[in-house]
């Protein structure tokens, strides 16, 4: 019998996966397999990885697969007949320990899934401060009309059709917040940090120090997508705030540790931003007092821009692909490059 292990159960109901996940997994798996689904509490926030109980390593005994938030390494030390590991979570950071990344085992992880409503998410942070709700929601928790930002000579509304947007790391997520900036007619400058296959229509990619710096400074609104990885930790520093667009919106979707938050403070207290709408921080859950949680042009949502009703059809969809893309001996999709870290 060829097992697979399923430690999917999040803490989180949001994030837990109906009854029908397992049954559909179950209805693609040939004679001779076995799933074994564990109900213990898995932690799928960030990248995963939840610090196994000592029953965890003695269940995935044996298995050929596994899926859950990531993988610890206690587990691939000890369970030497798996063969692949697939990750329901995006980042896969905490996952690519040493013993990760000198194992042959294939790793796929969900790049894509959260696309979607991130994408959305991005839209919603954009038109806050492009049609001046920041200013709305300031005046109503004062019970206040006050239409006097709005009618300022200098007032800072814009419409998206007239507003260059910029993507950093144009992968699942980022071409999911192309697609809703084009449909809107909005310009999009997606940057990647391997040059793209083909430029998307109705785009202009970007690529290297020359399209990096075009990005700073040609930006209205620019959504961080891309993933933490040794090149792009810490990039967004006081130089790079400083070449942003004078009056631009920075977004991050992506992880905290991107941008530097006291270089990100003084940009924003000394107005040279428009504002910055945060789902993401270097320390989760932000630090009370942090100067981001009383600044007027912050726009705060607590590591929640992927959260749907719709994740867990399309992660299931992922995973019965890729079982029989493996049965079948055939490439995966998602597979992680355990070099360049995404």
């Amino acid at each position: 019998m060829s097992k697979i292990v399923m430690d999917l159960e999040d803490r989180r109901p949001a994030w837990a996966p109906p009854a029908w996940v397992a049954e559909e997994i179950r209805s693609a798996m040939p004679p001779g397999w076995v799933l074994e689904v564990l109900e213990t509490p898995a932690d799928g926030s960030g990248d995963g990885v939840a610090n196994p109980d000592a029953g965890l390593v003695e269940v995935v005994q044996g298995a050929e697969v596994y899926l859950g938030y990531g993988i610890p390494a206690s587990i691939l030390r000890s369970c030497p007949s798996l063969r692949w590991v697939h990750s329901a979570a995006a980042g896969v950071r905490g996952s690519l320990t040493p013993e990760m990344r000198a194992s042959p085992v294939i790793f796929t992880n969900s790049r894509g899934i959260h696309g979607p409503p991130m994408g959305d998410t991005a839209l919603a942070m954009i038109l806050y401060f492009a049609r001046g709700l920041d200013f709305a929601v300031t005046a109503q928790a004062k019970g206040e009309w006050n239409p006097g930002p709005f009618f300022r000579a200098d007032h800072p509304l814009v419409e998206l059709a007239s507003s260059t947007v910029g993507i950093f790391g144009y992968g699942g997520v980022g071409q999911e917040v192309g697609k809703r900036v084009l449909a809107l007619g909005g310009r999009v400058l997606a940057y990647d940090l391997r040059p793209l296959a083909s430029d998307p229509p109705r785009l202009e990619a970007l690529h290297g120090r020359e399209g990096f710096l075009r990005l700073l400074s040609e930006s209205d609104f620019l959504v961080l997508c891309a993933p933490q990885t040794p090149r792009t930790e810490g990039l967004f520093d006081a130089e790079a705030l400083a070449r942003l667009k004078p009056g631009a919106v920075l977004v991050n979707l992506s992880r905290g540790a991107l941008v530097d938050e006291e270089a990100l403070v003084q940009a924003l207290r000394e107005g040279r931003l428009r504002g910055a709408a945060l789902d993401v921080f270097s320390t989760e859950p932000l630090p009370q007092g942090h100067p981001l949680w009383s600044l007027p042009n912050v726009l705060l949502t607590p590591h929640v821009s992927a959260v749907s009703r719709r994740f867990w059809r399309r992660q299931t969809d992922l995973i019965v692909e890729n079982l029989r893309r493996y049965l079948a001996g055939e490439p995966l999709l998602n597979v992680v490059d355990k070099v360049a870290g995404f």
